[in-house]
């Protein structure tokens, strides 16, 4: 079975072709700037340099016309995997948020599509993006099945004093204001990895996984299940990321309107686009981050304080709710490949009973364990695989029709 995954974005398309027979990846690429006239395509093919291709200028009026290109890319004999599109069985698509509608991953109709257009206004700038590749792929590849893997279904599990706030319960009941999640399908990802390295029985595990990226959370795993998370009714709350600010008093939003005579869409631009990173340094780039502060950048290295901080209180916190821990599990680009972040967190979380393998620990972007054998707390370095993820879900949704 050949599945192919698409993750759309308002002006983007990446997409992966996976062989599940043998979970391996075939090829993999982006669509950018979408409908602009600055639109490009990446193509890469597993093992084959001289079938890739980078950034080509193309014209893509809509995702239909991305849709298309891809599948002509797959299919050609320059830059082609396979021999046609039927060879293709099922698409997984990432849709970011399914409210209190979804607990899992389903099998698209008219009732999925509709649920996920009443989700738009709690996720305005994704679920669009992801009906339109949705919509999309079923013009296209009529027949073929499609399915909805959601990133906040893995924290469905979340008893309602976890994801409940304390504001007036009227405006859960009409507007569905509650914490939801995201980066679930890369959490259950690594927490599934991670049960597997403890000695493969979920039951009384307690495990907490931190996605460090661009935009980052840290979520509580009990059972193999989502006990608690940091991001919110949206991706700002909880640490903070590459341009999000991440948790603040609420009061600060309020006084900066006023006081810099914002509207409620500037002030949301200002805690989404303007902040985290960014904004305390000029860069949201980790990695220029980690240079500038070697070579003595003062607010380069407020900002790992910072991050190594919050990502203590965090994980201590998770930790206490759950009566205790097992593993902590890093992942995404700056868990996997940041180890003096990971250094930082272990030397405050001693008292746990962790001790880190600095050789082990210096590794980039590899599974690994970096925890001396004998540690009462595990850690992990666990690369995420969503896409892996999404493609497992759609094969077993499809083998059960």
């Amino acid at each position: 079975m050949k599945i192919l995954v698409i993750n759309c974005g308002s002006s983007s398309l990446k997409y992966q072709l996976i062989d599940m027979e043998t979970e391996s990846l075939l090829a993999k690429g982006i669509c950018e700037q979408i409908s602009y006239d600055n639109c490009t395509f990446t193509h890469s093919v597993t093992g084959s340099p001289e079938k890739s291709c980078k950034k080509i200028p193309m014209l893509m009026e809509d995702h239909s016309a991305a849709i298309k290109i891809v599948l002509e890319a797959l299919t050609s004999k320059e830059r082609g995997v396979i021999g046609s599109m039927e060879e293709i069985n099922a698409v997984g698509h990432r849709v970011l948020h399914g409210g209190e509608k979804f607990n899992g991953s389903v099998l698209v109709d008219e009732k999925v599509k509709e649920a996920i257009r009443e989700c738009f206004d709690l996720g305005p700038l994704h679920n669009p993006a992801n009906l339109m590749g949705i919509e999309a792929c079923e013009k296209i590849m009529p027949g073929v099945p499609q399915v909805a893997v959601f990133d906040t279904g893995f924290h469905a599990t979340m008893p309602d004093y976890a994801y409940m706030y304390a504001l007036p319960y009227e405006y859960y009941e009409k507007y569905s204001i509650r914490r939801y999640g995201f980066h679930g399908t890369s959490h259950r990802f690594v927490s599934k990895r991670c049960i597997k390295l403890l000695g493969g029985k979920a039951e009384g595990t307690k495990i907490v996984t931190c996605h460090l990226g661009n935009g980052s959370s840290i979520s509580a795993v009990m059972d193999g299940k989502c006990f608690d998370t940091t991001m919110g009714v949206t991706p700002l709350e909880g640490i903070l990321m590459g341009t999000r600010c991440g948790s603040i008093d609420p009061a600060i939003v309020p006084i900066l309107m006023k006081k810099e005579n914002l509207t409620a869409d500037e002030i949301d631009t200002v805690m989404n686009k303007k902040s985290g990173m960014l904004g305390l340094t000029g860069t949201a780039d980790n990695r220029e981050i980690e240079n500038r502060a070697k070579a003595g950048d003062e607010r380069a290295k407020l900002v790992e304080s910072m991050l190594c901080h919050q990502l203590t209180k965090y994980i201590g916190g998770f930790a206490a709710a759950m009566g205790g821990i097992d593993a902590v599990v890093f992942t995404g680009g700056i868990g996997e490949n940041n180890p003096q972040y990971r250094t930082r967190v272990a030397e405050k979380l001693r008292f746990l009973g962790t001790e880190i393998d600095e050789t082990a620990n210096a590794k980039r972007g590899e599974e690994l364990e970096i925890s001396v054998p004998g540690s009462k707390l595990r850690m992990f370095v666990i690369p995420t695989n969503e896409e892996l993820m999404i493609a497992q879900d759609t094969k077993e949704i499809c083998e059960s029709l």
